[in-house]
């Protein structure tokens, strides 16, 4: 191309600039030279001088016709067309146009004989376009290689928009500044813009105008539903289909893996997050990477999570009256004008009366915009609430009566959607209802499609809903598919119902629901469902209701979130529905029972284990009050339940009771192999674990896993969480060689039959690299953990238990690594959260805090260190008792203080305290005792007592070598005569 080549200037509507910008791109592929020029009829008076002006440049105008044009038979744009009749042709050579609408332009625009684009492929359209230039183009049927902008007829590969509104007007510098800060260049993270403003003013327009206009910029193009964070987190997680990324159970690791993604990937990508009204709680979705986060809300808070803001005002006026017209073909501008003078300009409100009068053509405009200005709800037979400007209310209020009087069957069905959530209200749950759960004159619309579709669009004409079409059961019709409705009239329906109106919403509702559980929300199959059911439970009233059925649903609904491991919106819904219900039914009731008991379990899912263990002991407390069999399935559940927050509260004996009385009964009741005796005596054998008893938790779990394969087989989820435990303990029963066997097989089936970012795969990644650490592969172990402890941050956060336990972990290994100094911070950060969480009496607060001494002797601090050393193991003796390993470990580095400090005397007398302890409680040939064996004898030496010490060291060299082999790490450290050390290492329950 030079600056002889032939020169274009395409002229465009702001609407089409995706258009405009593939028709640049094809020109100058093929050697013109062009000019892009934004034409806004709107903005500009309909002049000979517009066009004209155009021709000032050298060579030829493409024109753009687009929906735009569709209007040049109506209102001020004939003005326009009759400017084309004038113009074009005394000037027809310099002209050429095409049509990039699939609907038929009027009389003006087709008189130019434009070049159709839509409808047809890449090539196909490459050719008409440069065939209006002269330029041939043969039919090929190979493969483009390099990388071309998209074919704007050619959606995002991943895409999920709602349509397109055809209607939409205006709003141009808004939508420029949104262009301008998405694509401004900066460092690091997404750009985040969030569109601000007041209800009714079109931030959920714009945004969809913003999606599809700049579709063509993107690869990926996902909507979210945020006016809540539990669906905001379930429409974030439908992305990890489309990205190619399987559902391991959890949503947690799901969005985790979808921010990977997104972070990582090439492509381009725009995430919009709509009615995102919450952002303490919904800042957590947002990605890290390149790509573009689009955010409406009312809040203005966003910016103190990064956005930039963006204001939407109201309509001007011009807007007003465009739209409007638009909107009705029979206003005059001047009648439009007066409409938007009596809405105040406010988009919604235009939109939905602009539409009401084009469907009600004999109602005079005058008398509506009269009774609109000065009238009130209550003149149109309308109780409505005291919430929402005057405006709404007289405007629906107008609305409402006139479905009342003139389509009842419509006005029926808009009182029962407004008991489902607004966001998206369930259309096809309802038209598959049972025509029992429905009122006569409804269940015969939704039998018969035309009538139910019929009355929809009444509604989408009258009120402020939105559908959107998709194809019917026999792929022949296009039927209604999804149905959104306006947050305000949503509210303002709810609110002008009479009580007995809303009581009879409810139960139907409710009954619609019911009728969609499938009643299996263990069953991953089945979790699309509960995910679509779950925001329509407080708006039906279903966490109010007295009916069983209803109860059933609910509970299945929270069943699901523990599932998924959504404990904050579970723990929100369990909360809600409880103080309903048992004031409703009183503490005993069997449905107040087990909802009482979800209840405690997601209290200690999100870590507020005293308010658990409260739940729980009240819910064991309500069952023997209710006269329930002290054996019985509930009370399996409960104990099981209060086990694991005692578990989490380090009252390790106190949970081993619980779980050794209720395996024994579950046995009995229920059998040896079935789920809840299974779940039982895993719990039982990691409380064992937490008790130091390894011997006696190994056969149990190996009993568990024997009995897992055989029900589920060896790659079923809970068998590979068998087969973890069972390594785990083999680790700390200091049997290396046989944990990194079976740990290394257990993380590969991990990978592959769960997410790799799922919780359990990360634990099977702990305790490989903890494995490996073990055997003398510090470096694999050291990238092993740090990765598992990078996606634990970015999924958990910092101070979660999980990352918590690995962050303690990893401290220890750079200890090893000679990074003491790091080591030193994280040790120190990790005692400090635990003591901040579970209190300074915790066990995990005490251990983590041994750690710091640990490595504060390593920096040759000795006086800090022993101090610690002495304070963690006098506190974790009064909290466990002087035998628990935990003790003991706390002995043998108080041992090693004392004798870095000179007090030989005193770490001989500890060491040879513990030494007897460790034999009695888990034999001479463990690890530990060997280790306290081992530091014996130095400290012996130190005082004199040679040959007791080279007998001691003989001895304990001659075990450990027996138990790993002369040549293990660990065998060649004993051997060097270094200090052996005890690392506390908390433990998953």
């Amino acid at each position: 191309m030079t600056e002889d080549s032939p020169h274009i200037t395409v002229v465009f509507a702001g609407q089409s600039e995706r258009w405009a910008a593939w028709v640049d791109e094809e020109l100058l592929a093929a050697g013109f030279r062009t000019d892009l020029v934004r034409w806004d009829p709107l903005r500009r008076p309909p002049e000979g001088s517009a066009l004209t002006d155009l021709l000032a440049a050298p060579g030829r105008v493409l024109l753009m016709l687009d929906d735009w044009y569709l209007r040049f038979d109506s209102g001020r744009y004939r003005a326009w067309a009759d400017v084309l009749r004038d113009i074009v042709p005394a000037h027809r050579h310099r002209f050429a146009a095409l049509s990039v609408t699939a609907r038929p332009l009027p009389e003006a625009a087709r008189a130019l004989g434009p070049a159709e684009l839509r409808g047809v492929g890449r090539d196909e359209a490459r050719r008409r376009l440069l065939g209006l230039f002269g330029v041939t183009v043969p039919r090929t049927t190979g493969v483009a290689l390099e990388r071309r902008r998209r074919f704007p007829d050619d959606l995002p590969p991943v895409w999920n928009v709602p349509r397109r509104n055809r209607g939409f007007t205006g709003r141009r510098p808004t939508l420029e500044r949104l262009r301008a800060l998405l694509t401004d260049d900066r460092d690091g993270g997404p750009a985040l813009v969030a569109v601000h403003g007041p209800g009714g003013v079109g931030k959920t327009q714009i945004a969809m105008e913003y999606a599809h206009r700049y579709a063509g910029e993107y690869d990926i193009v996902w909507w979210v539903r945020a006016a809540s964070s539990a669906t905001a987190r379930e429409n974030l997680a439908a992305l990890a289909g489309e990205l190619g990324i399987r559902d391991g159970g959890e949503l947690g690791p799901l969005i985790d893996a979808v921010h990977t993604a997104l972070r990582t990937t090439d492509q381009r990508w725009l995430l919009v997050l709509d009615a995102a009204e919450d952002p303490d709680r919904l800042a957590g979705l947002l990605p890290d990477g390149r790509g573009h986060v689009l955010i409406t809300s009312h809040r203005q808070s966003w910016s103190a999570h990064g956005a930039e803001l963006v204001e939407v005002p109201r309509f001007d006026r011009i807007e007003s009256v465009a739209y409007a017209c638009r909107r009705a073909t029979r206003l005059t501008e001047r009648e439009a004008d007066l409409l938007a003078d009596a809405l105040e300009d406010l988009p919604l409100l235009v939109d939905q009366m602009a539409a009401w009068l084009d469907a009600h053509p004999t109602t005079p405009v005058s008398r509506y915009v009269a009774e609109i200005r000065d009238g009130s709800p209550s003149v149109f037979g309308v109780v409505a609430g005291g919430d929402d400007p005057r405006p709404f209310q007289a405007v629906w209020a107008m609305a409402v009566n006139t479905l009342h009087e003139d389509a009842p069957e419509a006005h029926e069905l808009l009182k029962l959607l407004a008991y489902f959530s607004a966001d998206v209200v369930p259309v096809r749950l309802l038209q598959s209802a049972r025509s029992a759960d429905l009122p006569p004159h409804l269940a015969r619309m939704a039998a018969e499609p035309s009538s139910w579709n019929s009355a929809l669009r009444t509604l989408s004409e009258s009120t402020a809903m939105w559908l959107e079409y998709e194809t019917g059961p026999q792929a022949d019709t296009l039927t209604v598919g999804t149905l959104r409705m306006h947050r305000l009239f949503h509210r303002f329906v709810r609110d002008s119902l009479p009580p007995e109106d809303r009581a009879h919403a409810s139960r139907t509702a409710c009954r619609v629901l019911v009728a969609a559980d499938p009643r299996e929300p263990t069953q991953p199959q089945h979790w699309a469902r509960y995910a679509e059911l779950i925001p329509h439970l407080a708006p039906s009233g279903a966490l109010e209701s007295d009916d069983e059925d209803v109860r059933t649903l609910v509970l299945n609904c929270v069943e699901y979130l523990r599932m998924r491991g959504e404990g904050e919106e579970g723990l929100r819904i369990t909360g809600r529905a409880l103080g309903h219900w048992s004031t409703a039914s009183g503490p005993t009731d069997n449905k107040v029972l087990v909802m009482s008991l979800q209840h405690a379990n997601m209290l200690r899912v999100m870590g507020r284990y005293a308010e658990a263990e409260d739940a729980g002991r009240a819910v064991l407390r309500d069952l023997a009050a209710a006269g329930a069999d002290g054996r019985g399935v509930e009370t399996l559940r409960a104990v099981n339940g209060l086990g694991g927050t005692l578990m989490a509260l380090g009252k390790y004996d106190e949970a081993g009771g619980l779980y050794q009385r209720a395996a024994g009964d579950a046995a009995g009741l229920l059998g040896d192999r079935v789920p809840l005796t299974l779940r039982l005596r895993t719990n039982l054998a990691t409380a064992l674990g937490l008790q130091g008893r390894y011997e006696e938790s190994l056969a149990l779990h190996r009993t568990v896993l024997g009995a897992r394969v055989a029900v589920h087989g060896g790659k079923n989820q809970l068998t590979l969480l068998s087969a973890l435990n069972t390594a785990w303990v083999l680790r700390l029963l200091g049997r290396y060689g046989e944990a990194l066997a079976i740990q290394e097989q257990n993380s590969r089936l991990h990978r592959q039959v769960l997410d790799r970012d799922h919780s359990q795969t990360l634990q099977a990644e702990h305790n490989l690299a903890l494995c490996m650490r073990r055997e003398g592969n510090v470096p694999y172990a050291r990238a092993m953990m740090r990765s598992v402890l990078e996606r634990l941050v970015r999924r958990r956060g910092r101070h979660h238990p999980e990352t918590l336990l690995v962050t303690s972990d990893y401290a220890m290994l750079l200890r090893g690594a000679g990074e003491t100094e790091e080591a030193l911070g994280l040790a120190e950060r990790t005692a400090e959260l635990y003591a901040a969480q579970l209190g300074d009496a915790h066990p995990y607060a005490i251990g983590a805090r041994d750690n710091s001494a640990l490595v504060l002797r390593d920096l040759g601090r000795h006086r800090a260190a022993r101090a610690l050393a002495e304070e963690t193991m006098d506190r974790m003796n009064r909290v466990l008792g002087p035998d628990h390993v935990w003790s003991l470990g706390c002995a043998m580095n108080t041992a090693g203080a004392r004798a870095a400090t000179g007090d030989v005397a005193g770490a001989v007398a500890l060491g040879r305290d513990a030494l007897a302890r460790a034999r009695a409680r888990v034999g001479d040939d463990h690890v530990l005792t060997v280790n306290l064996q081992a530091g014996l004898a130095l400290d012996l030496r130190a005082a004199g007592e040679t040959a007791r010490a080279d007998g001691l060291e003989r001895d304990a060299l001659r075990r450990l070598a027996a138990a790993l082999g002369e040549d293990h790490p660990q065998t060649r450290y004993m051997r060097g005569g270094l200090r052996p050390y005890w690392d506390f290492e908390p433990q998953p329950y």
